[in-house]
């Protein structure tokens, strides 16, 4: 079997230090390079392996969030025999992705972990297709990880307004860079590029139906990646991708593809609407109040800009529905650690209580 270099897939200095007492007791590095219901897919200097977690692994997590992820480098026990190896620990994060889970719980997905670059994918096929207020929210994902962010609006071969839909992005992504590009005709393709570099590590975040699988074929020089067809009625693609893979790019690093997300439930610091809505904070040094909210005060810089039609009103809309959901989240946080702090103390006092039931000869004899 072919040996891989793991500097090639990101391996450093950092990951290095982190798998030093791991690496004492007899185990090896890897990357997870996919992760389908409960089975990885890992990649050793000895080459592709299959993978599963250790018992104490599954047992000591205290969440879901701390189990592997794809772009997790963990420590894996290599196994005699034909059985799967075994993984022990997932090595520290430098970065990663996470969205609140689904639903009513408050609990957080990790996505995928260790990115440097993040591509933020949008069609540009109808207004269906472009939704500035999405990619704003997929920017404030990328800010809280302390990712770069790059925007590519896809499908240039079938859009007629191109420029009109860049510089929209530009104005909510002010810094960020924007390119145009066609999966289908490579146009555009060259400035994206340039983000790709040996030990780098691209994700591609996006909706289904934009041609996230279509630009890693593009990327990749093949048709590696299955894709769906495209409705021409609307511009939408048919979902493809069900689960996330780590893809070498020859020369260029790797990337990880994404399936595309329904639902992008914020998981994330207040502080992350800094970098989406920088334009918003600069305005807001001219607010009458320093902790001015931008919805009734008086002397509100933001509300005078939107009056005077100098700044989008769904602009700035999107950016207090974001600082809501976040602060809602930040408080369902705090409930949830106070509950689980409760309940380790009610569980102590019954045990306390428990004990102290137990006649004082047995209790000195159970003690023994």
């Amino acid at each position: 079997q072919t040996t891989t270099d793991l500097t090639v897939l990101g391996w450093s200095n950092f990951f290095e230090l982190n798998m030093a007492p791991f690496a004492q007791e007899g185990m090896v590095p890897a990357r997870v390079m996919r992760q389908d219901r409960g089975v990885y897919q890992v990649q050793a200097h000895s080459g592709r392996l299959a993978a599963e977690l250790s018992g104490r692994l599954q047992h000591e997590a205290a969440s879901q969030a701390d189990l592997p992820v794809v772009g997790d480098w963990i420590a894996l026990k290599p196994q005699q025999g034909d059985g799967p190896d075994v993984i022990h620990a997932v090595l520290e994060r430098q970065s990663c992705f996470s969205r609140k889970e689904a639903g009513m719980r408050t609990d957080e997905q990790v996505l995928c972990a260790n990115i440097d670059t993040a591509f933020i994918v949008s069609s540009l096929v109808g207004e269906r297709g472009f939704v500035p207020r999405r990619i704003e929210r997929y920017l404030t994902l990328v800010w809280d990880a302390d990712v770069e962010p790059v925007v590519l609006l896809n499908k240039l071969d079938l859009c007629e307004e191109v420029e009109r839909y860049v510089n929209q992005t530009e104005e909510i992504a002010p810094g960020v860079p924007v390119y145009a590009v066609s999966a289908l005709t490579g146009e555009g393709m060259e400035e994206t590029f340039a983000h790709l570099n040996p030990g780098k590590t691209v994700v591609l975040l996006g909706p289904s139906g934009v041609g996230k699988s279509s630009l890693i074929n593009a990327l990749l020089g093949e048709d590696t990646v299955k894709t769906g067809q495209v409705r021409a009625e609307d511009g939408r693609g048919r979902h493809i991708t069900t689960w996330r893979e780590l893809l070498i790019l020859p020369g260029r690093g790797v990337i990880i593809d994404t399936p595309g997300m329904r639902e992008l439930q914020l998981w994330a610091d207040e502080e992350a609407l800094d970098g989406s809505f920088s334009d918003i904070n600069a305005m807001a040094a001219n607010c009458r109040f320093r902790d001015c909210t931008h919805q009734r005060e008086p002397g509100c810089a933001v509300r005078a800009a939107v009056e005077a039609g100098t700044f989008e009103a769904s602009r700035l809309d999107s950016y207090l529905r974001q600082q809501t959901e976040l602060s809602y989240l930040e408080r369902r946080k705090d409930q949830h650690a106070r509950k689980i702090e409760q309940d380790k103390w009610k569980s102590i006092h019954r045990s306390v209580k428990s004990l102290n039931k137990i006649d004082p000869k047995r209790r000195w004899e159970k003690g023994s």
